[in-house]
């Protein structure tokens, strides 16, 4: 029974019965074992880093599936830029795995498109991972409770310290989430900055706690939010 489940790797071709085969799987960039609790930056021991110490962001927790790299760099640009919608489960079973299930939330909030960067790309990457999730986690989606106000420009391509200005003031939450437990999910987290900025509209929405998933984080110790 089990040859008629088997597919080929994604990456090498190769037999396997889930999206990678065994070696491909092993060969991912896997998030290091020890990340800060809050910005799953690396650390020499699971503890909150220095800087979230110092300066504790809108939210509480990250959960990254992967660290930035080849080839989880190139799964993401084919779902984003050439509307792969097929890996969107790819990437959201990654993203379920590392997920603990005994500390679900009660609501998943996708990082919201501007209505314009809607219309030009078509869909929003961030919904298209979250349904996925929610569908398989059980976790109700919120697709719609935030907006993104502000057409900013993308972050990527603005230099580190620039990004928290850009992003400033850019979302707005309606709806009652008091005493929630939300979970915000995007697709990259560099600096932090467009997380915590949602962050901050969802405590105006009176969450109690609020946490990041994302697919994948940049490993780098560069400025951070705020």
């Amino acid at each position: 029974m089990q040859a008629l489940f088997k597919n080929n790797c994604l990456l090498c071709g190769a037999s396997a019965t889930g999206d990678f085969c065994a070696s491909c799987r092993d060969s991912l960039p896997h998030s290091p074992p020890h990340q800060c609790a809050v910005c799953a930056l690396p650390l020499a021991e699971s503890r909150i880093c220095g800087a979230c110490l110092a300066k504790p962001p809108a939210f509480d927790h990250s959960v990254a599936a992967m660290s930035y790299a080849f080839p989880v760099d190139a799964l993401l640009h084919s779902l984003k830029y050439q509307a792969n919608l097929a890996m969107a489960s790819v990437l959201a079973d990654l993203l379920i795995a590392r997920i603990d299930p005994d500390a679900l939330p009660d609501f998943i909030v996708p990082m919201p498109l501007h209505p314009a960067r809607l219309r030009e790309r078509g869909f929003n990457q961030a919904l298209e991972i979250a349904r996925r999730v929610s569908r398989k986690s059980g976790v109700a989606l919120l697709p719609d409770i935030c907006r993104r106000i502000k057409d900013t420009p993308s972050q990527t391509g603005l230099p580190w310290k620039e990004r928290e200005k850009n992003i400033r003031n850019a979302f707005a939450c309606e709806a009652d989430l008091r005493g929630k437990h939300v979970a915000m999910l995007d697709d990259v987290m560099t600096t932090g900055a467009t997380l915590n900025e949602l962050a901050k509209a969802l405590r105006k929405s009176r969450a109690a706690h609020v946490s990041g998933w994302v697919i994948a984080r940049t490993l780098s110790s560069h400025d951070k939010f705020p």
